[in-house]
């Protein structure tokens, strides 16, 4: 009962709305993050430099889901988010959270790796609800982070599950039976396989496509390229 509870719980921030099914003949259907040659090696901890009211300074890309995302943490308000990396670099826009739906959000550019966006708890921008659209810099302890492939993932997991391809939310781990279940409920984890994977592959792309759960030992996803394509860091999580 507790296992069919959390699931969904974690459903209920997956489906927001209808299935949307992508053809994977087409390259726009899928988009890809490479991680940056020049992120930070997980294995070596974060140099503080004493000053990162400049963007480019920033060093600590840690993510501690339900914690922090480097610096910020579930208490920033805006106004801290200005007096540490200037108004320059930030953006107040509505967020995409999928299926149509927007939140008000913060975008903080500091280059393509260390980017990312705060969606906040409501208009006033005083608490982070979540942090998304993360750049190949920002790694959980266990060096998890958009780019990571489908093998190094199981290496941190050991076997798990995960949604099928093709939809919207396709590839998202289901955490809560692996080793690293401390994180449910706290960070999703979206594994997208490459365009040319998905077209030369594409009766193993079929083998493992729609929303229901499939095991990660499933020999269709190692001819897929699969990485981590999108890192979603829940900081104040909704209420239920």
């Amino acid at each position: 009962m507790v296992k069919s509870t959390q699931r969904l719980f974690v459903l209920s921030l997956l489906l927001l709305g209808g299935c949307a099914f992508f053809n994977p003949t087409s390259d726009t259907s899928l988009s890809v993050k490479t991680p940056s040659p020049t992120a930070e090696s997980p294995a070596q901890a974060p140099t503080d430099t004493g000053d990162e009211t400049n963007g480019a300074a920033l060093s600590d890309t840690v993510v501690v889901p339900g914690e922090r995302v480097g610096p910020i943490t579930p208490d920033t308000s805006h106004d801290e988010l200005v007096e540490r990396f200037g108004e320059d670099v930030l953006q107040d826009e509505e967020v995409s959270i999928g299926e149509g739906f927007t939140k008000p959000g913060t975008t903080v550019n500091l280059g393509e790796a260390r980017s990312f966006s705060i969606v906040w708890t409501d208009e006033s921008r005083t608490q982070p609800e979540e942090i998304r659209n993360l750049g190949s810099a920002w790694k959980t302890p266990e060096g998890i982070g958009v780019g990571t492939s489908f093998n190094e993932l199981e290496q941190q997991l050991g076997e798990f599950e995960l949604y099928g391809l093709g939809w919207d939310y396709g590839g998202t781990v289901a955490l809560e039976d692996s080793d690293l279940s401390q994180y449910q409920d706290l960070l999703i984890l979206r594994l997208q396989p490459t365009p040319e994977a998905a077209k030369s592959d594409a009766s193993a792309f079929q083998a493992v496509t729609g929303d229901t759960l499939f095991s990660s030992d499933n020999p269709n996803f190692q001819q897929l390229d699969l990485t981590v394509g999108e890192m979603i860091v829940y900081l104040n999580r909704p209420e239920q």
